[in-house]
């Protein structure tokens, strides 16, 4: 972390909960483009960074998703609350690049060996830290190690799905698709690895 910018004095912060996650009340002082000085405050939800990839097969023109359930989209309207996603998962202590791989076999089963790094990027920066790395890798079926499915322990109950890209994106058309990295990196394999020729 740089030091702290002159625009902004952080006054107090406060612990509310700490499980899972760290919620914190944060009060600062900001100084505002004209110079004059404004006391804010902010929560802030600090879950940790994570890491996600979009497994891909430019020959058979497929990509793999997960689908598992997620309770906040629950109680904010997912009838069900299963989400398709891209295979995620926290850092912890390791680069974004062994995460993602060790997260992959995991979740999904397959071994990747060289997943390409595209951008970082924060998902709800007005309250979130979580800074999130995405990657593609191309996937191999002959490099499946096992089903997958997540661990269990962990309350991870993951199904896998083997799709063609098309049908991936018209899923985001539907509605069917709502996980905010999932559409990043689609959209993302439209404009780069799965370009029309036509």
């Amino acid at each position: 972390m740089t030091d702290q910018a002159d625009f902004i004095r952080i006054v107090k912060s406060e612990v509310l909960s700490e499980g899972f996650s760290v919620l914190k009340t944060n009060t600062f002082d900001y100084r505002r483009r004209n110079g004059q000085w404004q006391q804010l405050t902010r929560e802030t939800y600090d879950a940790g960074d994570s890491t996600t990839v979009l497994l891909y097969n430019r020959a058979q023109r497929t990509v793999v998703l997960t689908r598992q359930f997620r309770f906040p989209a629950f109680v904010n309207g997912v009838t069900d609350g299963m989400l398709l996603e891209t295979p995620a998962g926290k850092l912890d202590q390791d680069s974004p690049e062994e995460r993602i791989k060790a997260e992959v076999l995991e979740e999904t089963g397959y071994e990747i060996r060289q997943p390409a790094p595209l951008f970082e990027a924060y998902s709800t920066p007005g309250s979130v830290t979580e800074k999130l790395s995405f990657f593609t890798a191309e996937y191999d079926p002959e490099r499946r190690q096992s089903r997958g499915g997540g661990v269990e322990d962990e309350g991870e109950d993951i199904e896998v799905l083997e799709m063609r890209f098309d049908e991936a994106l018209s899923l985001i058309e539907q509605g069917r698709i709502k996980d905010m990295k999932t559409i990043v990196l689609l959209y993302h394999a439209a404009l780069y690895l799965f370009k029309s020729t036509e």
